[in-house]
């Protein structure tokens, strides 16, 4: 990914971002969260816990800011996120925050994500 890719990427609607980022998850086989002695969280206006997901590396060092200042990017790969982690986050009442940035984020229910990911990997 070149810089004007990641620079056009970034400004894109919440929409957009999940999009770009169900196709690079799929493509690459991995997702990226951040870590440091446990995964980042945030919470939505409601309360809900969130955990930010990233389509790869260079995205989740780009966020690692703020109140997530010292954790670092960590690579999951897309089997044990789909196996593992939606089930437990479901059923912890966990929601993944999709790509978010300085503006926004994609919000999503589990199960939206789960079938989104699947769908796309049937074009592989």
């Amino acid at each position: 990914m070149n810089q004007h890719e990641f620079e056009t990427v970034i400004k894109q609607l919440a929409a957009i971002r999940y999009e770009y980022f169900i196709k690079k998850a799929a493509d690459y086989e991995e997702v990226w969260g951040l870590y440091n002695d446990g995964w980042a969280t945030a919470e939505d206006d409601m309360g809900n816990v969130l955990i930010p997901f990233y389509p790869n590396e260079k995205f989740a060092e780009t966020f690692a800011k703020n109140e997530w200042e010292g954790f670092r990017a960590k690579k999951i790969e897309l089997d044990y996120f789909l196996e593992n982690w939606l089930p437990g986050m479901k059923s912890d009442g966990v929601k993944p925050s999709i790509f978010p940035t300085d503006t926004d984020s994609a919000v999503m229910d589990v199960d939206t994500l789960l079938k989104d990911l699947e769908a796309e990997l049937e074009n592989y």
